[in-house]
């Protein structure tokens, strides 16, 4: 890694976690802020060096009050994939991996026979939610409801962001990142990450 992209990933690092920016936009903004000229693709960081970083800037700053918000999010998780247990739900990002903190949202995936079967559940719930969307895995925009849930622990509300997707999809979401890791963890592995 050259120094302009570890001085990237560096700054990025602390976006993520003081602002609770997602890597995207971080890496964008601290390449930005740190360099004169415009920074080509491939002096940015990778996600995984940013990580790296993010994991290093946690430790250094917020080992004393992180490990508890990230179990506190966890826990929020660990409710809406029960409720939401009939959609095979995978809790990923952050609160998966670890790192994040109070600032962060809650990112479950959602894998569904019918797309619209996740958004009658909240309606038969009573749940409010927000419909969203972004690209999903065949680049074809997938919905995304947003919840607000109150977290006790942590005396506010979070943000529950429920990613539809087709049953098949699930098959190519197991796969390891490049570093061998699981990007996204089912109901058992979020009660394990809480019970160890």
């Amino acid at each position: 890694m050259s120094d302009l992209s570890a001085e990237i990933a560096a700054a990025a690092a602390r976006l993520v976690v003081e602002e609770g920016m997602e890597y995207g936009p971080a890496k964008r903004r601290a390449a930005r802020d740190l360099s004169r000229r415009s920074v080509r693709p491939a002096e940015l960081p990778s996600n995984e060096e940013i990580e790296d970083e993010v994991r290093t800037h946690l430790s250094l700053f917020h080992a004393d009050t992180q490990p508890a918000e990230l179990a506190a999010l966890r826990r929020v998780a660990l409710q809406w994939m029960t409720r939401l247990a009939a959609f095979r739900p995978h809790l990923t990002g952050a609160v998966w991996r670890g790192t994040a903190t109070r600032l962060n949202s809650v990112h479950l995936q959602l894998y569904c026979d019918d797309s619209k079967s996740a958004e009658l559940a909240l309606i038969d719930m009573g749940v409010d939610y927000e419909v969203g969307s972004l690209p999903g895995p065949r680049a074809d925009p997938v919905d995304v409801l947003s919840v607000a849930s109150r977290s006790t622990e942590l005396g506010e509300m979070v943000t529950v962001h429920l990613t539809v997707l087709d049953h098949d999809d699930l098959r190519g979401a197991l796969k390891p990142d490049s570093r061998g890791r699981s990007q996204r963890g089912d109901l058992a592995a979020v009660r394990a990450l809480l019970d160890p």
